[in-house]
């Protein structure tokens, strides 16, 4: 009977954030540890599916860095980064195209609809939904002065179309997309899906952007367990890019915190997706986990 009760208090504690983000647009950026574990990745597609049933209105932006980068091995290539990207060569855009929309993709929409929700899979091409351009990646020196680097087929989102978001949303699907954009001669450009999930959260007007990542959030130093930030202001964020406290790859995923900001999302947090159901623990509960990133 006690245990009846503990389960009955669990629903009655998450009533109040059911009712708060009830037909609320919320955005997943899904990636990392999450995409490889199986069990995990049937956790986070339970989390979206209860988050549909419940009223609220997921959109998934996913990675696929670590399936881009075993098919780039079965061919022979090596990947390089620079400031958290990978250096994409035109054969390596094809590849990560194939990789991101032909298998992560489905793959994605495919547990889904098992769970009895509707999926649909999109790229940034479909419609016109991401308009890109060639972006320079950043790289500061010892003294704080940043120099720009070219890394080829590497996207920045100029233009986000998100009029079949919203009629796939208003006609009770998840859209799932992948993190390709197409340039003004219908080149494709491989995005950083930390960068696209900021722009389709700030192009919906999302309620919630969540980051889903292979740290528990952001530290100052992370070694020291100590150094946790729960909460990080914009200017701090920026401050610490720019001083070497964020690198590597936390820096897309703060500047694509400080961009959604900019566009209209209303509240962002980094989390742990290694953690089972981390995307309910944030939501439904009152303790959340990872670092908020605030204005």
């Amino acid at each position: 009977m006690r245990h009846a009760e503990k389960k009955a208090g669990t629903l009655i504690e998450a009533l109040p954030y059911i009712q708060e983000f009830y037909g609320k647009t919320i955005v997943i950026k899904y990636g990392g540890n999450a995409m490889i574990n199986d069990d995990l990745k049937n956790k986070v597609m339970e989390d979206v599916s209860l988050m549909k049933y419940i009223g609220m209105r997921p959109v998934i932006v996913h990675g696929g860095g670590p399936d881009i980068t075993q098919f780039l091995k079965k061919v022979g290539k090596q990947s390089d980064f620079i400031s958290g990207l990978r250096v994409t060569d035109e054969e390596t855009v094809e590849i990560a195209e194939m990789v991101l929309d032909g298998k992560v993709n489905s793959d994605i929409v495919n547990l889904l609809n098992h769970r009895g929700v509707r999926a649909v899979g999109l790229s940034g091409k479909d419609a016109g939904l991401i308009r890109a351009s060639k972006k320079l990646a950043t790289v500061y020196d010892g003294d704080g002065h940043k120099e720009s680097v070219d890394i080829g087929y590497v996207g920045q989102v100029d233009s986000i179309d998100a009029k079949i978001l919203v009629d796939l949303i208003a006609n009770d699907y998840i859209p799932v997309i992948a993190p390709i954009g197409v340039g003004e001669d219908g080149e494709s450009y491989n995005i950083n899906a930390d960068y696209v999930a900021a722009e389709i959260a700030g192009a919906l007007k999302a309620e919630k952007l969540l980051l889903l990542t292979d740290t528990e959030g952001v530290y100052k130093d992370f070694e020291d367990k100590d150094t946790f930030i729960s909460s990080l202001t914009a200017d701090e964020a920026r401050e610490y890019i720019k001083n070497g406290v964020i690198s590597g790859g936390m820096i897309p995923k703060i500047e694509a915190c400080l961009k959604s900001l900019e566009s209209g999302t209303n509240k962002i947090h980094i989390i742990d997706g290694r953690q089972p159901h981390s995307i309910i623990l944030e939501l439904l509960t009152s303790e959340g986990i990872g670092t908020q990133v605030i204005k």
